[in-house]
């Protein structure tokens, strides 16, 4: 009997977090969504990383009203909520009761599936989050964020892994946010980590940033991966993940069966390509490979980002001389993995040295506190000589950071209440009063569809009744 490989699709979520800066509205997943939940995938990703926040600060649509829409639209398959552990959706450690109660919202608003991850793979970051949502019913599978460094060995992941277990999960999964894992490197970790959990399925989550993500994700299955991260084509590649279909395709090659049903993410792929060009929003393409890329590790997504802030700094022309020195940075404080917050800070301390008189004349506040471990443990060893100059005589903090902040829901209820609901208790704790009345004043989530009505929703009855037009679809939208 062939290998049964399974998908998660994360078209709504990481995929246009990925490629279109997190602005996929939910009106734009109202023509996708319903096509998603029938297609079979193992579960569907919606809310978390970056999602939450810009729901708030820009869509000004209430993510927790999101959870609750998309929940009527997909009801065959589980939406995954997707946490930074102790720091949910944000950069900053929440207290304990924050943690709990935001597990029995995502519950409460229709989440089936967890996958919290910590930043510096510090389990004790991870504590209260898998707690809490295994206690409510929530599917939950931790992920392991994955970096290339002398110390994130094969051994250091599996060690990581067993402590998952200890604390009773559903399965693990390996968060590769830079797109750094090779075809060779994953021939040995998959097995070791798979070997760690033993009878628990393991998870692979990939970007395409290297070129060589849909490869190791197609190499990954054959040495004990049981499950893979994958975006509808359209929103596929670049900065994003391997595109559903052709990895479908690619495995049942090779004799895995992969319940998915194409023609639905097919469809899925058409309206989405449409709603892409009816908002002037890029498609995914495959990256060329880039050597450079192993050595700074920023996301694609951030160095976009950092050509426009350098420009304004009259840098220009300095980017490849800043991502060199992101790389030694990293090097000089135990390899921390670059994935935020820690790739904005690795990144700002770049910057800093490059243009100072000497490296670490300046030191932000987060680098300094990350030195001294107030956001977990660290994997390598930081200089004596640098870690005294940064830490100017503070002491190693070795608490687990969560504990160490104190509860917060009486206060808020005492200083910014009364509040209709715990939702909105949680949004008081998350955000600052304006932005927090900025979205209460917009009103309930427009959920009007790109496509509703015209020309648009003519050509999406077509490409329902004959998908050999899709290819077609382009020049007619």
């Amino acid at each position: 009997m062939s290998k049964t490989v399974n998908l998660i699709d994360l078209t709504l979520r990481d995929a246009h977090q990925c490629l279109w800066a997190t602005r996929m509205t939910t009106g734009m997943m109202r023509d996708v969504a319903p096509l998603l939940d029938r297609a079979g995938f193992e579960a569907i990703d919606l809310v978390g990383g970056a999602v939450f926040d810009v729901c708030v600060r820009y869509l000004h649509e209430d993510p927790w009203e999101r959870m609750r829409i998309l929940s009527e639209w997909v009801t065959e398959t589980p939406l995954i909520i997707h946490t930074r552990g102790q720091s949910l959706f944000t950069f900053e450690f929440f207290a304990d009761d924050v943690v709990e109660l935001a597990a029995e919202r995502f519950v409460a608003n229709g989440m089936r599936y967890h996958t919290p991850y910590d930043a510096l793979n510090d389990i004790r970051n991870l504590e209260i989050p898998i707690r809490t949502a295994r206690n409510l019913g929530l599917h939950t599978v931790p992920g392991l964020v994955y970096t290339y460094s002398p110390v994130h060995t094969d051994a250091y992941y599996a060690a990581k892994a067993k402590e998952l277990v200890a604390h009773g999960v559903d399965g693990v999964f390996i968060k590769d946010p830079s797109g750094l894992l090779t075809p060779e490197r994953i021939v040995t970790l998959a097995p070791a980590i798979k070997e760690a959990i033993g009878e628990l399925p393991l998870q692979l989550h990939t970007h395409c940033l290297s070129g060589l993500g849909p490869y190791v994700a197609l190499q990954a299955v054959g040495h004990g991966v049981d499950t893979v991260h994958t975006a509808t084509s359209t929103l596929a590649n670049a900065a994003s993940h391997p595109p559903s279909e052709l990895f479908t395709r690619n495995c049942r090659r090779r004799g895995f069966d992969v319940p998915v049903d194409l023609d639905l993410v097919e469809e899925a792929a058409a309206r989405l390509e449409i709603i892409a060009r009816s908002a002037d929003k890029p498609t995914g393409s495959p990256n060329e490979y880039d050597e450079f890329h192993f050595h700074h590790q920023v996301p694609g997504g951030m160095i976009s980002n950092l050509e426009y802030q350098l420009s304004t700094l009259g840098l220009e022309g300095r980017l490849d001389e800043i991502l060199d020195e992101a790389g030694r940075v990293r090097a000089d404080l135990g390899y921390p993995i670059v994935v935020s917050p820690f790739a904005q800070y690795i990144m700002t301390q770049a910057i800093m040295n490059v243009m100072g008189d000497e490296r670490y004349e300046t030191v932000p506040d987060e680098v300094r506190r990350y030195v001294l471990g107030g956001y977990g443990e660290i994997a390598g060893d930081i200089d004596p000589n640098l870690f005294d100059r940064i830490a100017r005589g503070a002491e190693p903090i070795t608490d687990r950071p969560g504990a160490l902040v104190p509860p917060a829901l009486d206060r808020l209820r005492v200083e910014r209440g009364p509040f209709a609901s715990d939702d909105d208790l949680l949004l008081a704790a998350f955000y600052a009063p304006k932005e927090y009345d900025t979205l209460k004043a917009a009103g309930p989530i427009d959920t009007t569809s790109p496509l509703d009505g015209g020309p648009l929703r003519t050509l999406i009855r077509e490409i329902t009744k004959r998908p050999d037009i899709r290819a077609l679809h382009v020049e007619t939208a």
